[in-house]
């Protein structure tokens, strides 16, 4: 299965409540699994996570509840995950107020405002329609791309309203 890759730390950060070795969460729809470890390839990169499901704890049924976790996450079977490109926007510029002073705006344009990235989504989106809005968990709401958007052979979505901003911090 896929997971975000914001759901596992090798070594978690002080109050971290997703997957980290030794920690148990709820896969959402599913069963509580504990993490045992990760794998690594040669240049560190964490390549897999590893994990033991916790019998009896499939969501919904009888006794699902008597293992207690602090989080849920999201997941996509790699049978049936689909590649999609999304495009991640951000600000345009990186100051607030890009001309003011005198500034040459061009100068405070943000190299990141767009990000392209593949995805796997579940395989209903495959099946979007042009301009079909989702909401994607923990990370914003986006639109099936109007013209590059191929139904069936080539999501792509693109981020219309995001759920966290920091430009204020």
């Amino acid at each position: 299965m896929w997971i975000d890759r914001e759901d596992f730390e090798e070594v978690p950060p002080k109050g971290y409540k997703r997957l980290f070795p030794g920690n148990k969460v709820r896969l959402k729809g599913g069963y509580v699994i504990e993490c045992t470890g990760c794998t690594k390839d040669a240049s560190g990169t964490i390549t897999d996570v590893l994990a033991t499901v916790v019998p009896d704890t499939k969501s919904g049924t009888p006794g699902s509840e008597t293992v207690k976790v602090k989080a849920a996450i999201t997941w996509v079977g790699v049978a049936d995950g689909v590649n999609a490109e999304v495009r991640m926007y951000d600000r345009l510029f990186l100051d607030a107020q890009p001309d003011a002073g005198g500034k040459d705006f061009i100068e405070s344009l943000n190299p990141n405002s767009l990000k392209v990235v593949t995805a796997i989504v579940e395989p209903s989106l495959a099946n979007a329609k042009p301009d079909q809005k989702f909401q994607f968990e923990r990370h914003g709401y986006f639109v099936a791309d109007r013209v590059d958007h191929v139904q069936g052979s080539k999501p792509v979505f693109n981020l219309a309203v995001g759920l966290k901003d920091s430009w204020g911090k």
